[in-house]
């Protein structure tokens, strides 16, 4: 089973299936986009992403899951994990990156 956890107002958690489905565009919940923020550029591709993040010191990790893109900053056990497919980069994907690289990423509703 796959799909999104989504914190409700009561205080309980709902698996949603179908994150990307329809009930997104019309029930109030809004597309979110990865922006870095000194260039003011949305994050497109993984390519954009690897060459900021390998600016900030982190670095490819090969040893993880094959079917996810990873990265380690030296000296931390930080570790970023993203799918391996870009259009399923969602925002928990984006969040973690944000705490990990502070006033460099920020999420956006589009």
């Amino acid at each position: 089973m796959s799909g999104v956890w989504m914190f409700e107002s009561n205080g309980t958690f709902r698996l949603v299936e179908n994150p990307q489905g329809s009930w997104m565009q019309g029930g109030g919940t809004k597309k979110k986009v990865l922006v870095h923020l000194p260039t003011g550029e949305v994050v497109s591709s993984y390519g954009f992403l690897e060459q900021v993040l390998m600016g900030l010191g982190w670095e490819r990790y090969y040893q993880g899951e094959p079917e996810l893109f990873q990265f380690h900053k030296r000296n931390s056990i930080d570790l970023i994990s993203l799918p391996r497919d870009f259009t399923k980069f969602n925002s928990v994907n984006m969040y973690d990156i944000v705490v990990k690289n502070p006033n460099i990423f920020r999420v956006r509703d589009i």
